[in-house]
């Protein structure tokens, strides 16, 4: 497994894209070569719906939606749909969503197991929403400010395990 942690320069890197012919098919350039070597690419994305993500979503296969249940994330995630739908259209016909991930649960609140029921039914019947909850836990911000992955950081972490069912869970569904 090889890992490329994100960087606050990326913002830089988003905006000179902008300026580029043909910047929303560039990551699919330079990862076509890297198919054959790996059995998955992640692309971890922005929240924001720029060059970037637009450039992954060219790139991807299939898209893994992540969701916290917050309702302002929820809302998004209807305008992260219809941007999917759009470079369904435009640029990436091949794209398709795996599913949607629930992200930075607080499973003790009631809002979380409201939302989390909501969309779970808003969805079930066209877009599968994954059984693994990642929960919301310290680890993980102290993990990004040390540019590795939670699973790595703090193996032991509820959100480093709950990652590792999620890859499972993953990979028995594509089976």
């Amino acid at each position: 497994m090889d890992f490329i942690p994100s960087s606050i320069y990326l913002s830089m890197v988003d905006a000179k894209l902008r300026l580029e012919m043909g910047a929303e098919k560039m990551l699919s350039g330079i990862l076509e070569p890297l198919r054959e070597k790996y059995d998955y690419i992640l692309i971890d994305t922005c929240p924001s719906l720029g060059t970037l993500t637009i450039n992954a979503l060219a790139a991807a296969d299939e898209v893994i939606i992540t969701v916290n249940p917050q309702l302002l994330a929820m809302m998004g995630m209807q305008d992260f749909l219809r941007t999917v739908v759009k470079i369904r259209k435009r640029i990436n016909p091949g794209l398709g969503i795996a599913g949607i991930l629930m992200t930075m649960c607080e499973s003790r609140t009631k809002l979380c197991r409201v939302l989390t029921e909501e969309v779970t039914e808003s969805f079930q019947e066209q877009i599968r929403v994954f059984e693994t909850r990642i929960p919301s836990t310290v680890k993980v911000g102290e993990s990004i400010y040390y540019s590795l992955p939670v699973a790595e950081y703090s193996p032991k972490a509820s959100a480093g395990m709950a990652y590792r069912k999620f890859a499972k869970e993953l990979v028995s569904y594509e089976g």
